[in-house]
């Protein structure tokens, strides 16, 4: 028997509404950010969510502010129906979908930048990334007010920019890691993996191993 259609909540008045009614109900209410095209690693970080609380919001975003002109938002794999399709199966019980009219209204001004640890690595390839994510993140912890929020430790840096902006800005909510998920032959599930081809893809693994190899060997 397939589950029920998943509810979706496109405006932050619908999501608080929400949010509210299970809060008045006693529920403990958990999210999961993502941008969409999910896999089994998103769905982990559901699962692990619905050990933390009674009722998962689970976002999908593919937040501009975060991609450099040169990349490739535009290209961004973007399937909201197998999205939600999937988070039903594993026991969702909101997808909130906004559009970016909702969540950069005309006029938005404001960004988020959280200086020392989005500084080094990725940030100094992409450095307009992580205050796009730290803007966005933010935004959606607010409009959600969740009890915990679950994020993925593939992305390790960016987990810990969401975790220090939440401390510095006495954000109410506990900020959960969960571990990679990663296919049989140890590459990191990703929605990216999507533009391998199938030579790339018989090869990427090697750069799990080799990590492995150095950690070991140090």
């Amino acid at each position: 028997m397939s589950p029920a259609p998943l509810p979706v909540a496109r405006t932050l008045e619908a999501l608080r509404r929400q949010v509210a009614a299970w809060r008045a109900a006693g529920d403990r209410v958990a999210m999961v950010p993502t941008m969409g095209a999910l896999h089994d690693g998103h769905l982990s970080l559901v699962n692990l969510a619905r050990t933390k609380a009674d009722r998962v919001v689970a976002s999908v975003f593919v937040n501009p502010t975060q991609f450099a002109p040169h990349e490739d938002f535009d290209a961004y794999p973007r399937d909201e129906a197998r999205d939600a399709s999937l988070l039903a199966q594993v026991g969702c019980d909101l997808l909130y979908a906004p559009t970016v009219d909702v969540m950069y209204a005309q006029g938005f001004s404001t960004t988020v930048t959280v200086s020392g640890v989005s500084e080094p690595l990725d940030g100094q390839a992409r450095p307009t990334h992580f205050a796009g994510v730290a803007t966005v993140v933010t935004k959606l912890l607010l409009q959600c007010g969740p009890d915990v929020a679950v994020f993925g430790e593939k992305d390790y840096q960016q987990l810990q920019v969401i975790k220090r902006l939440v401390a510095d800005l006495d954000i109410p909510v506990e900020v959960v890691g969960a571990p990679t998920a990663r296919a049989a032959d140890g590459l990191a599930l990703s929605s990216r993996n999507a533009y391998l081809t199938a030579d790339e893809r018989a090869k990427a693994p090697t750069l799990a191993a080799a990590l492995r190899r150095a950690a070991e060997r140090l």
